[in-house]
């Protein structure tokens, strides 16, 4: 049996100046005998000859669109897509040889030959239709190629080719949207402009179409949408923000989305350097929230971290809507069991705490506020990770951020032991912390106060600061505490019980709970006295103090005691002035402080001013001669020895100077013990610096700062390092 050769065949059927004129220079020459080609494709298909036209076609393809020749290229394009229009409704049996060289010539180094390959596939389009689209995706390929063509006449019959193909493909149902998806996601992170308005158009038309679920692909292609927002080309980015806003609406209105692997890409996206791309990103999660319900529960960490940067974009439209989307999430109460990661949450917004924006540093710690209140537990379990960010916060710059995180730490605090621990990091803090003690100190202990009962506050302050083995900070911490216990209006309770420590169990006990603590600084003791009206011992102290202990420091602190006692915080003591007879020990105490004082000091002419002012009438007998001999203080001497009729606060003192279950004499003994360790430290670091000084082997600043000691123990007082605290608030 003899094979023809499919060659052979094509030139027998085809004559030889039709074959000459397909491969001519001239285009109307080529098209002449296209319209032979087609002539003869037709008859062949009347007759049902489909071996020729196999033939036929095979000699256009293997001897002209596969030319080393550029005008028999083109020749074999334009027969191709005359056969095709020849055979016509038998054209789809013959489409898998007639498609593939047109599709070929696509990528051809010829602009000229390219051309006509598009105009060929246009017309065998226009004849085949429907049965087109089983080339649809290597189609597609090559019109995204050819999208962003060199040649701009190539570009335009791209784009006539492109737009019939749209409109095949809309017609059809033969078109698989599940084959054609990987092709689109493999393309959509293409940069070029003219690819990226390509891809956005077909999207938008086949999202158009009802039986196509382009919805439920979204998350393939959505972030490749995403990133063209930020596009050079104004027109591109109108283009996505348009089919994403269809999207969107779609979404609204379908029952079935799958919000997850979406919101992944939001989250993403929410922190673009785009403007416009983080306003989108962060609309979409805002209606994310609003519409997933259970499905972004596991998701609510990685939405929660998108939205708190946001919070404080520079833009205003992307932080309204960051602050509404932050509250509709916080208003979801989910549970732990449905996937909500109590702990995600606490990691962002302790990361979120570093931030360099108020408003998101805010946020953050309403978030560990929220969770307080309605997981407690599990955000316990998870304190080790957030304390120490925490205690850091407590030295931001903005008053409310440090307000929100005293409510924080007060909230944890409501369990004993958390207070204990609190309290005690805190003091460890202040101690290595000179600054925050200086600039925060006053502001956190007042809050604390409100927050927690001020005098459980103060009496495990004073409990811990018992203890401090850094004497000098220990003196600057309690000089502080007594400032604000004189001078806060949140601790006035606190100061009433104080004055009544004579009289009542409960006043005894918290002074007795101050004062060793307050033994540490020599005028906090005296105020402290003052207060709970224990005049006597006042002055004991005042009498005890040595020539070391009235240094500039000293005087600083005494200078502040008598514009206190100026204030409508020691009325009652001036008042009691006017009784100078019974308050006769509150009269020496403060001839004994007016005696510490230079005389030329503004303190001295004002505390000598007030007791010029105490009236000599209250005095009887002895006390009114020696009052008019012009010496006010020799009024003491009269009751040195009078423990029967002398009054104190009310108060007689019998002779083994007991009041209300207070040995005074054992507590002068504890403030001398303690005085005793300071004027030793004093003199040590004195002989230090002198040393130190001297030495020519080597020189160092005095008082190197130490490193800071690690974090205490929460089951006892911390250790100490011997740094001084700031000077600015001793009192």
């Amino acid at each position: 049996m003899v094979v023809a050769f499919p060659m052979a065949d094509g030139l027998s059927v085809i004559p030889a100046s039709v074959v000459r004129n397909l491969s001519d220079k001239l285009y109307e020459k080529r098209k002449n005998a296209a319209l032979e080609v087609e002539n003869i494709v037709k008859q062949l298909t009347v007759a049902g000859d489909h071996d020729k036209i196999t033939a036929v076609i095979n000699l256009l393809t293997n001897e002209f669109t596969f030319s080393p020749q550029a005008n028999h290229r083109k020749g074999g394009l334009i027969g191709l897509a005359a056969a095709t229009v020849g055979l016509t409704s038998e054209a789809a049996q013959h489409l898998e040889q007639i498609v593939p060289p047109v599709l070929n010539s696509f990528s051809d180094l010829d602009g000229r030959v390219r051309y006509y390959a598009c105009e060929a596939l246009y017309n065998i389009a226009k004849v085949v239709r429907g049965d087109f689209i089983v080339f649809f995706n290597q189609i597609f390929d090559a019109l995204c190629k050819l999208s962003a063509d060199s040649d701009p006449n190539v570009q335009s019959a791209a784009h006539l080719l492109d737009r019939l193909v749209k409109d095949i493909v809309t017609d059809s149902d033969q078109f698989s949207i599940e084959e054609f998806i990987p092709l689109l996601r493999e393309r959509m992170n293409v940069l070029n402009p003219y690819v990226r308005q390509f891809l956005v158009g077909w999207i938008t038309v086949l999202d158009s179409v009802p039986d196509i679920d382009m919805l439920g692909f979204l998350p393939d292609f959505l972030d490749g949408l995403f990133n063209m927002l930020s596009d050079s080309s104004h027109e591109i980015r109108q283009q996505a923000d348009s089919a994403l806003s269809e999207f969107l609406q779609e979404i609204k209105n379908s029952p079935s989305v799958d919000y997850g692997r979406m919101a992944e890409i939001l989250v993403q996206r929410a922190a673009s350097p785009d403007e416009f791309t983080r306003l989108t990103a962060i609309t979409w999660i805002n209606e994310f929230v609003k519409l997933g319900g259970d499905q972004l529960v596991p998701y609510y960490a990685d939405i929660f971290g998108a939205i708190l940067p946001c919070i404080s974009d520079k833009e205003e439209k992307i932080r309204v809507v960051a602050r509404e989307t932050n509250e509709e999430l916080r208003a979801i109460k989910a549970d732990p069991a449905e996937g909500f990661d109590i702990g995600a949450i606490l990691s962002i917004a302790r990361r979120e705490l570093s931030s360099e924006w108020d408003a998101t540093r805010i946020e953050a710690l309403h978030w560990i506020s929220t969770l307080l209140d309605r997981h407690r537990a599990e955000v316990l379990s998870f304190l080790n990770d957030i304390f120490d960010t925490l205690l850091k916060a407590l030295s931001d710059l903005s008053d409310e951020v440090v307000l929100l995180v005293l409510e924080v730490h007060a909230c944890i605090a409501k369990d004993p032991q958390h207070f204990r621990q609190l309290l005690v990091y805190l003091v460890h803090n202040f101690r290595v912390n000179n600054s925050l003690l200086e600039k925060r100190g006053a502001l956190i202990v007042r809050r604390l106060c409100v927050l927690l009962d001020a005098e459980r506050v103060y009496r495990e302050l004073s409990t811990i600061l018992e203890g401090e083995s850094d004497l000098d900070f220990a003196s600057v911490m309690v000089q502080a505490l007594n400032l604000i216990l004189l001078t806060s209006s949140e601790l006035s309770d606190l100061r009433d019980l104080l004055k009544q420590s004579l009289v009542n169990a409960a006043g005894k006990d918290l002074f007795l709970s101050l004062y060793a603590s307050w033994c540490h600084s020599p005028m906090a003791i005296i105020s402290l006295c003052l207060l709970a009206q224990t005049y006597q011992h006042a002055s004991s102290v005042i009498q005890s103090l040595v020539e070391v202990d009235i240094n500039v420091k000293f005087l600083v602190q005494l200078d502040k005691l008598v514009h206190l006692l100026e204030t409508p915080i020691f009325v009652y003591l001036r008042l009691q002035l006017l009784e100078p007879g019974r308050y006769i020990w509150l009269l020496k105490a403060l001839y004994g402080l007016l005696m510490l004082l230079p005389q030329q000091s503004a303190a001295f002419k004002i505390l000598r001013t007030r007791l010029k002012t105490v009236p000599s009438y209250s005095f009887s007998g002895e006390q009114l001669k020696q009052t008019s001999s012009g010496n006010p203080y020799s009024q003491i001497n009269f009751m040195q020895s009078g423990s029967q009729i002398s009054h104190d606060g009310d108060m007689n003192e019998d002779s083994r100077s007991v009041h209300n279950g207070i040995n005074f004499a054992s507590r002068l003994q504890q403030f001398d013990l303690i005085q005793q360790q300071h004027r030793v430290h004093s003199k040590s670091q004195a002989q230090s610096r002198y040393g130190s000084t001297s030495s020519t082997k080597e020189v160092r600043r005095p008082e190197e700062p130490r490193r800071p000691s690690p974090v205490p123990d929460m089951s006892r007082a911390p250790s100490r390092s011997s740094r001084r605290g700031p000077g600015q608030l001793q009192l």
